[in-house]
C-alpha cells in the first residue's frame, strides 16, 4: 500500500462523498455525521503520514495506470504538496466537526460536498500536470458553488451567481492558456514543460509568454489578487461561516499554482522567459495588501473584516512568490499555514458571536451582550493578536521572517512601509471590532438569557485552530526546518525534473 500512498488523499475524500450519498448515510443524520467525521479523520491521518513519509524518503511520483511522465497522469508528492494536503485535510476535518453541531442540517448534502471540496483541493496540490490542475480546479469549484448556497438566502444567491460567472470565465481563459502552451511545448506535464521552455526560440517565446500571462490571470482570479479580487469579500461574507472557514484554503490554491508554475516552469531556468511575471506580481501584491487593509478598516461586520484579512494574506503571499528565492518561499509557507488557520478560526468565531448577539449578529455596532463574553472574548483576543503579529504567537514569527526575507530585495523600500502600516491598520480594525462586539451596549440590561451557550464541539474546533498558533512557535525549530527544506526542494528545479521524469512507478 505504501506505493499508493500519494493517491489516498484524493481517493479517500471521493470514497467518503460517495458513501455519504448512499443509504443508510443519506437518510440518517447521526449515521451520516459519524461516517463523515470518521472518513475526515482517516483522511487527515493519512495526509500526515504521507507528509512524514515524503519528508523522510524524498519526492514520490505516482503514475496512474503505470503510464510514466510525461505521457501519463502523475501525482507528485513532495514536501510542499504534502504540507498543503495535510493543512487542507485538517481544515476539512474542522469544518465537518463544526458543521456536525447543527449547521449541516441547514441545507442538503453538506458532508458529501465538503469531502468533494477536499478532494479537489488535494488533487490540485498533488497533480503533476497543468491539465489535471484544471480538472481539480473544476471539481473544487463545483463543490464550492453548492456550498455557497448551503442554507442560503437572496444575498447568498447573488454572491454565488457572481462567483460562478467569474469562475466560468476564468475556466475558459485557463483552457485557452493551456491550449497555447501545449501548442508550443507539446506537453502539459510541469516537469517536462520546465525542461522544454528554455529551448524555445523565435516567435514561440512570445506565444508561450502569452499563454503564461493568461494563466496568471486565472491564478490571480482564483487567489483574489487585485484587480480580480472584488468577488471575495461579498462571497466569503455571505456564505455560512463554516463554509467561509473552509474556503480559507481555496485562495491558497491560486497562490500555490503561481508558486509552482512561475518557479518551476518560468523560473530561473526558463531562458528568455525567466521570471517573466515578477514585475507584475510585485505591483499587484502591494496593491492587494493596501486594498485589503482599507477593506478591513471599512468593514461593517466581522465576517467582512475577516474576508479582507484573507485579501491581505493573499497579497503578502504573492509578494513572496515574486521574490523567487528559498528564504522568501520558506517564509511564504510558514505564513500560509498561519494565516489560513487564523482566518478559519475568525470565520467560525463570527458565527458563535452572531448567534449570541441576536438581530445585530456580528455587525460592528453596539448591541446586546454575548452570553459567554469571557470564552468568546478570549478567543477573539488571541485571534486578533495572532493576525497583527504580536509575540509570542505565530503571526509575530511569520512577520519577522517575511520582513527578513524581503530586507535585501530592491522592493524593500516599498514593501516594508506598506506592510508595517498595514499591520497597524489591522490592529486598529480588530481593536474597533472587539470594542463593538464585546464592550458597546445599547441596553445595559442583559438580553442574552434566551440564547443558548455555544456548542462545545464548535468551541473545541475554534480552540483547536487557535492552538495551532502557539504550537507553530513552540515547535518553531523543526517547523522552520521543514519549511526551508520544502522551499529548497521546490527551487531545485533540475532535481524535481529528474524525480518526475525518471521516477514514475
Amino acid at each position: 500500500m505504501i506505493q499508493h500512498l500519494a493517491s489516498l488523499p484524493i481517493l479517500l475524500p471521493m470514497l467518503a462523498a460517495v458513501i455519504l450519498l448512499l443509504p443508510p448515510c443519506g437518510k440518517s443524520v447521526q449515521i451520516r455525521r459519524y461516517a463523515s467525521n470518521t472518513m475526515a479523520l482517516i483522511t487527515f491521518a493519512v495526509s500526515v503520514f504521507l507528509l512524514i513519509h515524503i519528508y523522510n524518503t524524498g519526492i514520490s511520483v505516482y503514475a496512474i495506470g503505470d503510464w510514466s511522465a510525461p505521457y501519463g497522469i502523475v501525482l507528485v508528492a513532495d514536501n510542499l504538496s504534502t504540507l498543503l494536503v495535510a493543512l487542507t485535510s485538517f481544515l476539512g476535518l474542522g469544518a465537518i466537526l463544526f458543521g456536525s453541531a447543527g449547521d449541516d442540517e441547514k441545507g442538503s448534502f453538506y458532508h458529501p460536498l465538503v469531502h468533494f471540496l477536499v478532494l479537489g483541493v488535494n488533487g490540485a496540490f498533488l497533480t503533476g500536470d497543468l491539465f489535471n490542475l484544471f480538472v481539480f480546479f473544476e471539481v473544487l469549484l463545483i463543490a464550492s458553488y453548492a456550498l455557497l448556497m448551503h442554507g442560503g438566502d437572496k444575498q447568498n444567491t447573488r454572491a454565488a451567481l457572481q462567483y460562478v460567472i467569474l469562475n466560468l470565465v476564468g475556466s475558459s481563459v485557463f483552457l485557452i492558456g493551456l491550449g497555447i502552451l501545449y501548442g508550443v511545448l507539446g506537453t502539459l506535464n510541469i516537469a517536462d514543460m520546465a525542461q522544454k521552455v528554455s529551448q524555445l526560440n523565435g516567435d514561440d517565446v512570445f506565444i508561450a509568454k502569452a499563454g503564461g500571462l493568461l494563466l496568471l490571470i486565472v491564478f490571480a482570479l482564483k487567489g483574489a489578487l487585485l484587480p480580480l479580487h472584488l468577488w471575495l469579500p461579498n462571497t466569503y461574507a455571505s456564505a455560512k461561516p463554516v463554509v467561509a472557514a473552509l474556503f480559507a484554503i481555496m485562495t491558497k490554491v491560486g497562490v500555490y499554482a503561481m508558486l509552482r508554475v512561475y518557479t518551476v516552469i518560468f523560473g530561473e531556468q526558463a531562458g528568455a522567459l525567466e521570471h517573466m511575471v515578477q514585475p507584475w506580481l510585485w505591483g499587484l501584491a502591494i496593491a492587494t495588501i493596501v486594498v485589503g487593509a482599507m477593506g478591513a478598516i471599512a468593514a461593517q461586520d466581522l465576517r467582512k473584516l475577516t474576508a479582507n484579512l484573507v485579501l491581505v494574506s493573499v497579497g503578502t503571499l504573492v509578494a513572496l512568490v515574486a521574490l523567487q528565492n528559498v528564504n522568501a518561499t520558506a517564509a511564504l509557507l510558514y505564513y500560509l499555514v498561519h494565516s489560513t488557520l487564523v482566518s478559519a478560526a475568525l470565520f467560525l468565531l463570527a458565527d458563535l458571536i452572531a448567534k449570541q448577539r441576536g438581530k445585530v449578529a456580528d455587525r460592528l455596532v453596539g448591541g446586546r451582550a454575548v452570553k459567554q463574553p469571557l470564552l468568546l472574548g478570549a478567543c477573539f483576543v488571541i485571534a486578533a493578536l495572532t493576525v497583527v503579529g504580536m509575540p509570542p504567537l505565530s503571526g509575530f514569527v511569520g512577520k519577522i521572517w517575511i520582513l527578513k526575507s524581503t530586507l535585501n530585495s530592491e522592493q524593500a523600500l516599498v514593501f516594508w512601509p506598506v506592510y508595517l502600516v498595514t499591520s497597524f491598520a489591522l490592529l486598529v480594525a480588530l481593536s474597533r471590532a472587539g470594542t463593538s462586539l464585546f464592550w458597546e451596549r445599547k441596553d445595559k440590561r442583559s438580553e442574552s438569557a434566551d440564547c443558548a451557550d455555544a456548542n462545545p464541539l464548535q468551541v473545541t474546533v475554534i480552540i483547536g485552530l487557535l492552538a495551532c498558533s502557539p504550537l507553530l512557535v513552540i515547535f518553531g525549530g523543526p517547523i522552520s526546518e521543514y519549511m526551508v527544506g520544502a522551499a529548497t526542494q521546490l527551487h531545485d528545479i533540475s532535481g524535481g525534473i529528474n524525480a518526475v521524469l525518471k521516477g514514475g512507478m
